[in-house]
């Protein structure tokens, strides 16, 4: 066994070489969910494949600098198969793969995981997860070593010649176009280049590169070119964005046929009124980035591969945005999503782009509205739009997103008696999956009529853009859609102003400019470009340009320095507040007042104690003594598994009542001392 294993040592590096080229292949069988794809992926792009081999085995070479080589090759075979899983598992429910910024949104994958795994999976991931590291800390301690000398004259130049080794290959294949640095479609991108090396790219290929010709000089000369626009008028209508999570129009899937038309509403808003395709930047995920594109006018294409802004650049700056913009003209500012406020880092980014108020789910009294997959009905974004307007005299900007269209779509049954029945799917399941979204969807088209409805009756103009913000997961191709293209949905303008109809396909990044204009707003640097230039010469090299400077460079647009600061985003329109606390029996107290929801928790002394929410102004306590002069508020928790405290009522002292005080009479709260 000694000469044998002496004999192997000899030959490790080619062995390793081959063992990392058996590892990758099933890497691929995993994230392509076939062993054939897989097999055709290494035949048709051998380079690409040794490629993509070659990078993981440079990342084996540190096991030359260490005795314990079969623990360290077991803990990077697990990390390189766990990413490929991680990878499997993920497009199994949706189209975009595995990428670099998903590290960002790991919080918000742990706050969604419940609706795409049973309990039961969760707990065989977890034993799983704790039974490798069991057995990692038994390798460590109890596994062989490498008994021979360490050479490291030998071994450490043998691992640097592998790194430059790869740098130059890495090098020579992007001069020779085996591999490319550009993802117009990363879904493809993956398939074309390979997992390990477009997960590298994401991961380190970030933010909006120099472009070559970045200069003031040029920069005054993008300014010129929108010289032609007239003056902003003096027009302020309200305006309104409406993002419908997952909606399309399913009746373009070849396959399909429904009991009856999924979205006549929607269908017939757009006969009506201006409306056409919306190109936007992602597949079956990526909500936030057709959010950043419509707010920004900014075109995501610019950025790293997979990027998304809310959890880099946005983070840390201001940026210009519609928001922004409008303010300087009036408007006030507000975001509504009827999910959690952390999710995708909103609560922090929105005052990064320039809203005033922020509505979540958390400020929403109507969280018990949910379809069966737990997400909030959408039908109740109608009073809080309408609270936005109404909270103003003058004019508003709108932002919604919705949430009730979200997958994981079930496979199984989830409706009794569902209003729309599906057919054509290639299985039942498949047919239960659309059915579901079918039924999910009507109803979000019965609240944009709703919606327009109750706009309908304000004494004010308004203009509602309403679109998708990206297909759903259902493992569509080109093929599948009658408009032969995944990156798009629909939108329609909708307006009570007398607007001309007017139908052209536009992008995410088109569509506030757009709206601007056909209301004769003509401000900002980003909006008047789009206005300016679209169809022109040079548009997508220019924009790239602009977008450079305004984020990543000099900011010539603004003489130097941002003229935009960051908000005190108001989290919610109407602030909760305490008028009494009313002895119930024995350790059991109502708290009454105004703007509670079920994301309402009494505070006693600073600390949260269990609350029970009875209706908007009345919250119960139990098994709790409130002692004379305790200090008590009430907080609007966060949704998300942090359950941090968002805000807080103004604390007020409690007093015990004497027993001469009738009930009539109000409790003895004051507020704490100075």
């Amino acid at each position: 066994m000694e000469k044998w294993i002496k004999r192997l040592n000899l030959v490790s590096v080619p062995l390793q070489m081959l063992a990392v080229c058996l590892g990758y292949f099933i890497i691929e069988a995993i994230s392509r969910h076939s062993v054939a794809e897989a097999y055709t992926f290494m035949t048709e792009r051998p380079l690409v494949f040794l490629y993509n081999a070659f990078l993981i085995f440079t990342t084996t070479l540190i096991v030359y600098l260490v005795r314990r080589r079969v623990f360290l090759r077991t803990l990077l075979a697990i990390f390189w198969m766990g990413l490929g899983i991680i990878n499997g598992v993920l497009l199994s429910n949706r189209v975009t793969p595995f990428t670099g910024p998903d590290l960002h949104l790991i919080t918000d994958a742990f706050n969604i995981m419940n609706k795409y795994l049973s309990p039961g999976l969760m707990v065989i991931a977890l034993m799983g997860i704790l039974l490798a590291l069991g057995g990692l800390v038994l390798l460590f301690f109890k596994g062989p070593r490498y008994q021979g000398t360490l050479k490291y004259k030998w071994n450490i130049p043998l691992v640097l010649a592998g790194i430059l080794a790869f740098a130059g290959t890495t090098k020579l294949a992007l001069e020779k176009r085996v591999l490319s640095n550009y993802f117009g479609n990363i879904a493809f991108a993956y398939e074309d280049y390979g997992y390990p090396y477009c997960l590298a790219t994401t991961l380190f290929n970030t933010g909006i590169s120099c472009p070559r010709e970045y200069s003031e000089e040029t920069i005054a000369e993008i300014e010129e070119s929108e010289s032609k626009l007239p003056e902003t008028t003096e027009n302020r209508p309200n305006i309104l964005f409406l993002q419908l999570e997952s909606f399309f129009d399913p009746t373009l899937v070849n396959y399909l046929q429904f009991s009856e038309d999924p979205i006549p509403n929607f269908r017939r808003l757009m006969s009506e009124y201006s409306s056409g395709y919306y190109r936007v930047p992602s597949v079956g995920a990526g909500t936030a980035n057709t959010e950043f594109e419509s707010i920004t006018g900014m075109n995501l294409r610019y950025f790293g591969p997979g990027e998304y802004p809310y959890k880099s650049i946005l983070k840390e700056k201001t940026c210009e945005s519609a928001p922004y913009i409008l303010k300087e003209l009036g408007y006030t500012t507000h975001a509504i999503h009827n999910n959690e406020a952390n999710f995708y880092g909103r609560r922090s980014v929105f005052a990064n782009l320039g809203f005033d108020t922020f509505t979540s789910e958390e400020y929403m009294d109507e969280q018990d509205e949910v379809n069966p997959n737990d997400w909030m009905k959408d039908k109740v974004l109608t009073r809080h739009i309408l609270d936005c307007l109404n909270s103003t005299e003058g004019p508003d900007y709108v932002y919604t997103i919705s949430v009730q269209g979200h997958g994981d779509y079930p496979e199984e049954p989830m409706i009794d008696n569902p209003e729309i029945t599906v057919t054509g799917g290639e299985s039942e399941a498949v047919n239960n999956k659309w059915e579901y979204y079918a039924n999910q969807i009507h109803e979000m088209d019965e609240f944009v009529q709703e919606l327009i409805d109750a706009l309908s009756q304000l004494d004010e103009d308004v203009v509602l853009v309403m679109y998708g913000d990206h297909l759903p997961t259902m493992g569509l191709t080109v093929k599948d859609v009658k408009n032969r293209y995944l990156f798009q949905t629909e939108y329609v303008m909708w307006d009570n102003m007398g607007l001309k109809k007017k139908d052209e396909n536009l992008s995410a990044y088109q569509m506030a400019a757009e709206v601007m204009n056909r209301v004769g707003i003509h401000e900002g640097n980003i909006f008047r470009y789009h206005q300016a230039r679209r169809k022109t010469k040079n548009y997508q090299v220019d924009l790239e340009m602009i977008q450079y400077d305004i984020l990543y460079g000099k900011q010539y647009v603004y003489d130097g320095q941002s003229p935009f600061e960051r908000t005190k985003i108001h989290l919610g329109i109407h602030d909760a507040t305490i008028s009494s606390i009313e002895p119930v029996s024995a350790n059991s107290y109502y708290v009454t007042g105004t703007n509670f929801t079920q994301s309402a928790f009494v505070e006693i002394n600073g600390e949260l104690v269990e609350t029970t929410f009875i209706d908007p102004r009345t919250l119960l306590l139990k098994d709790v003594e409130l002692k004379d002069g305790d200090e008590v508020d009430v907080a609007i928790r966060s949704n998300s598994p942090t359950k941090k405290v968002l805000t807080r009522t103004d604390p007020i002292i409690y007093r015990i009542p004497v027993a001469d005080v009738t009930q009539d009479e109000p409790q003895n709260l004051v507020p704490p001392a100075e």
